[in-house]
């Protein structure tokens, strides 16, 4: 996802950067939910301001904001509703804010994704599964500060896959409509599985496999970061069967997968469990084979890779289950939904001994990806930006580009204007299209160089400045606040919006939210992917 940030306009020398909570695909079909009323985590560190509520400079320095993440995941959909406070931070010459305690405040119930008829959600049936979450939570939609509505995995191959986000997100104001790639997913994943924690905690090297109903994550943590991603196609409900053995559903990676063993299935087919066994057996082993960096158990099944191989290998200090089929993994779910999580997730545990690395519990399963947001979620860097026109916001779906501008010693403006009018030929970028630039700011910020900076800015962009704008810039350094005055003193009279301690990389996407009123902060959310339909 995905960085979500949280942003101070120029009225305030503050801004955000982090995630909002989000969720994959990995949920299993469980309708069962954890007690996690009270889930803290406290980042200590040098603070300015006071700890009083009633202190007139408390409200400047501290933020509570409600943050709700709806995941709507190939087998299952739930909200994770929660608290947090950041702190204004008192470091060097900026300040910045960051999260002090977060807290868990409601956790819908895991329902089955609805889905209708042909390729497509069931809209009516996720509108009210949505709405009593916000009902149970006592929590409503215009309480709500900043957010995420994410499609994962087999989701977004529906045909309404956006409708629906969308729809979620107009209703709920600030939220913003997102999609995780498959290596956020493993991210977040990691995070919420302990994973992370666990290789901070010990300085160890742990392997995460997040198990869903349409892919396997899997990621390694070394040192507390996460170090190498990637995904398989493989996940619990790519084939349903009911209670006579009939299919259901059947995904086109599990009819392909069933091809490789010779067994041609298709909806409505009457299948044995002796043959659910053999696939879920064979789903097992490829995942084994993967994380050992060996030879798959059948050829031909290259396609089930949805990434690049990891590039961190084994041996690790751990190995951690995530995801519903990481319930039956470790022991802790009986209960059978007609698919083929049970046996999977049993043929994986009876494999413990061929991992890379010893198996133990890191206590986050099912809701690991929601809580890997909710703990990946708000970051504050930097203290300038400026916003000349907070009306314009909210604006989303901003593309990101990322001009490869050199900055010597003395700044040439022709070689910016030059690099930043290739760059955005190379990628057919349209001056009307909805765009935000990324820079990376090195050296000193003298005027001189600013100054010049700023002017190749102003040339290379001048076609979208004729166009009317606004012009959306981000920067790695602090000096948002600086080139935002400067293009106005050059007598660009378009909106701009300009945003500092950002980092992005080439086809991100960036929504920035509207003012909150209070902190006078924007949410900002960085993904890493739009929807895939």
């Amino acid at each position: 996802m995905p960085n979500s940030a949280l942003t101070g306009t120029h009225h305030h020398d503050q801004h955000h950067h982090g995630h909002t909570d989000t969720h994959d695909d990995h949920a299993h079909a469980h309708a069962h939910a954890h007690d996690h009323d009270h889930d803290h985590d406290h980042d200590h560190g040098v603070t300015i301001g006071t700890d009083d509520p009633d202190h007139p400079l408390w409200e400047r320095d501290q933020i509570v904001l409600t943050s709700v993440g709806i995941d709507i995941g190939s087998a299952t959909s739930q909200l994770l509703f929660s608290r947090l406070t950041l702190r204004r931070l008192g470091r060097e010459l900026s300040s910045a804010f960051a999260v002090v305690d977060k807290q868990i405040v409601h956790e819908s119930a895991v329902a089955l994704t609805p889905y209708a008829e042909g390729l497509r959600i069931d809209e009516k049936r996720l509108t009210a599964l949505v709405d009593q979450a916000f009902q149970d939570a006592g929590i409503r939609a215009d309480e709500v500060d900043t957010g995420a509505v994410i499609l994962t995995g087999e989701a977004t191959r529906r045909h309404n896959a956006r409708a629906i986000a969308d729809l979620f997100a107009a209703r709920t104001g600030r939220f913003i409509c997102a999609t995780a790639g498959h290596d956020m997913e493993a991210t977040l994943a990691a995070h919420g599985s302990g994973a992370v924690a666990r290789s901070e905690r010990d300085r160890a090297r742990v392997l995460n496999i997040d198990i869903g109903g349409g892919t396997t994550k899997l990621s390694v943590a070394e040192a507390g970061t996460v170090r190498s991603t990637g995904a398989l196609h493989l996940g619990a409900r790519l084939i349903v069967v009911d209670a006579s053995g009939r299919i259901v559903r059947l995904e086109p990676a599990g009819r392909r997968l069933a091809l490789s063993l010779g067994l041609d299935w298709s909806s409505g087919d009457r299948v044995h469990a002796a043959e659910l066994a053999e696939l879920a057996a064979l789903m097992a082993d490829t995942v084994v084979a993967t994380v050992n960096g060996t030879p798959a158990p059948l050829d031909g099944l290259d396609w089930l890779r949805l990434t690049e191989p990891l590039t961190e290998h084994g041996p690790y200090d751990a190995v951690v289950f995530s995801g519903g089929v990481a319930e039956y993994v470790y022991g802790r779910e009986s209960r059978e939904f007609g698919d083929l999580g049970p046996l999977f997730g049993r043929a994986l545990a009876e494999r413990s001994g061929r991992l890379p690395g010893p198996v133990e519990d890191g206590g986050g399963t099912i809701r690991a990806t929601v809580l890997g947001a909710s703990q990946y979620t708000v970051r504050v860097s930097g203290n300038t930006i400026h916003i000349s026109d907070p009306d314009l916001l909210p604006l989303h779906n901003l593309r990101v580009v990322r001009p490869e501008v050199e900055l010597a010693e003395t700044v040439d403006p022709s070689s910016v204007a030059e690099a930043i009018g290739t760059h955005l030929a190379r990628l057919d970028a349209d001056p009307a299209d909805a765009l935000a630039l990324g820079f990376r700011w090195n050296g000193l910020p003298s005027f001189p160089r600013l100054d010049a900076f700023v002017e190749g800015i102003r040339r290379g962009l001048s076609a979208r400045i004729a166009a009317g704008g606004p012009l959306c810039l981000l920067f790695e350094g602090d000096i948002a606040r600086t080139v935002g005055g400067i293009l106005l003193d050059q007598g660009v009279t378009v909106p701009v919006i300009s945003v500092d301690g950002i980092t992005v990389g080439e086809f991100d996407f960036v929504d920035i939210g509207a003012v909150l009123p209070k902190s006078g902060t924007v949410p900002v959310s960085l993904k890493s992917m739009v929807f895939s339909l």
